[in-house]
């Protein structure tokens, strides 16, 4: 997961931006509107993080900017400004979560835990997940493959669904815990893995190309490769 943070305390910035790194996120960080927008052209990000009162362009500009390109990638404000009035203003704008310094480092977390479970999601019950030769009708909840139809267990194609709506990002086995088992479920040391060989017995063991891929001490994800 990638993420690009415009902060001008650099000592906070450098804060986030190792705290990020520790739960496995790669973090780019700017301290200046233009050189955020500059770098946002110029590689694909997961997340955004903005301080609103940043030189240059100031993080509101920034999060409208990228919203007439980018509809889709999850902003986070990161401010001191804590009126409800920004708040307002920075939902208007695009924004899909305001938190207000100080803050504690946990909290940031969760936050982004929660949004990036929200991008996995399909948004339209009635939607065919098509890749490939895989097909997931999700109103029928009925998976096939070269139009031969797959039976899953309920977890499995939770699972699977979860992987599909990625659009070929990995997803964190702490991201698949979360979303296919309850938060508090214990997984174990090998609960995913042994669920992920269910699904490449069932997905990929019979049929061509390979779409199941372990992206070592990061996650799976799901995409064709060939």
């Amino acid at each position: 997961m990638k993420v690009l943070l415009l902060e001008d305390d650099f000592k906070l910035s450098s804060e986030v931006r190792v705290f990020l790194e520790e739960k496995k996120m790669e973090c780019d960080a700017v301290y200046d509107g233009n050189l955020f927008m500059k770098q946002f052209r110029q590689a694909e990000y997961d997340l955004l993080i903005l301080d609103i009162n940043v030189p240059g362009i100031n993080g509101m500009e920034v999060c409208a900017q990228v919203r007439q390109v980018n509809k889709v990638t999850p902003i986070i404000m990161l401010t001191a400004f804590g009126e409800i009035e920004d708040k307002v203003d920075a939902f208007n704008r695009g924004a899909d979560d305001y938190l207000v310094k100080p803050f504690h480092f946990d909290e940031l977390f969760i936050r982004i835990q929660s949004l990036m479970r929200r991008q996995l999601q399909p948004q339209n019950a009635d939607e065919i997940i098509k890749i490939e030769n895989l097909e997931i009708n999700l109103s029928e909840k009925k998976v096939y493959r070269d139009s031969n139809e797959i039976s899953l267990s309920p977890k499995e194609y939770q699972l699977l669904v979860l992987l599909a709506g990625a659009n070929g990002r990995t997803v964190s086995k702490q991201t698949i815990s979360e979303s296919v088992w309850d938060i508090n479920f214990e997984t174990g040391t090998n609960t995913i893995e042994v669920y992920i060989n269910f699904l490449r017995k069932k997905i990929d063991r019979d049929f061509s190309p390979k779409l199941i891929h372990t992206r070592p001490g990061f996650g799976y994800y799901l995409k064709s490769e060939e």
